[in-house]
């Protein structure tokens, strides 16, 4: 077995690993990349190489490796192709009419080119893929979420059981009597007015505005009802002239009375 050849002046081996095609021709032993940088570079000499040793050695690695990837696997085929053709432009009498764009230095070069380029939209491709994919790792505003319904009762029941048993549901609460709520006791304002009209004409002094709501209506929501219509059955009956109302503070206690020609401090007050 002969030694792979030393990089040559000029040209850069890439590194032979899981993405290098490892061959060993007559003239050359090493990475299938070299061989066509060497080729490329006028550093080998391609009538010594032979092509269908080449191919046998790329068919006898594909089909070994299973799990090589399809994407390497084409640019393994691609290179060889290219030394093929490369090989075939030196045993090919040169044409008089030849065109420089078909020179093999350039097409060699626009190959390279084309092959960085590849590589780097892979490369964009995996960074793609590592990025948070939606539906995935994040989700838009509004998407509804993925709920797994499990099944765990062990229960069973056929179409017509189910119906009946619907059926029987239905006749069951249609004999029942409807809901109905109990009803509040709600002191309206009507019968505000006429208690502060019978309570106030009693009492001279100031008087807190709760007290002047029912004792029997325990209930909180009773109890709230009846404060807010005493409160407008007293502004009702001030702008009347009947009563009068203060308030020293804002969210203070509210006090009132009967209307009187000289207006007495509220009881409990002392300077």
């Amino acid at each position: 077995m002969t030694a792979a050849p030393d990089p040559v002046q000029g040209v850069l081996p890439l590194p032979s690993g899981e993405n290098s095609l490892h061959i060993s021709l007559e003239g050359f032993e090493g990475p299938l990349d070299l061989l066509l940088d060497l080729a490329r570079a006028q550093k080998v000499d391609l009538a010594r190489i032979s092509i269908v040793a080449l191919v046998d050695q790329y068919l006898a690695v594909i089909e070994g490796a299973r799990r090589i990837r399809l994407e390497l696997a084409a640019d393994w085929l691609v290179m060889a192709a290219w030394l093929a053709w490369l090989k075939s432009r030196l045993l090919l009498p040169e044409d008089p009419d030849h065109d420089e764009e078909d020179d093999p230095q350039l097409l060699a070069e626009r190959l390279a080119e084309r092959l960085v380029e590849l590589e780097a939209m892979r490369e964009a491709a995996r960074r793609l893929n590592r990025l948070p994919q939606l539906g995935q790792e994040v989700f838009a505003r509004g998407m509804p979420e993925r709920l797994v319904v499990e099944d765990r009762s062990g229960l069973s029941a056929d179409l017509p059981a189910l119906l009946q048993g619907y059926i029987v549901a239905l006749r069951r609460s249609a004999a029942k009597r409807p809901y109905r709520p109990k009803p509040r006791k709600l002191l309206t304002v009507q019968d505000a007015l006429e208690r502060l009209a019978r309570i106030v004409g009693e009492l001279p002094e100031w008087g807190v505005l709760q007290g002047f709501v029912p004792d029997e209506l325990v209930d909180p929501v009773e109890r709230k009802a009846a404060l807010a219509s005493t409160l407008i059955a007293g502004l009702e009956m001030a702008k009347g002239g009947a009563l009068e109302l203060r308030q020293d503070e804002a969210f203070g206690p509210i006090m009132l009375r009967r209307q009187s020609a000289a207006p007495a401090e509220p009881a409990g007050e002392e300077e």
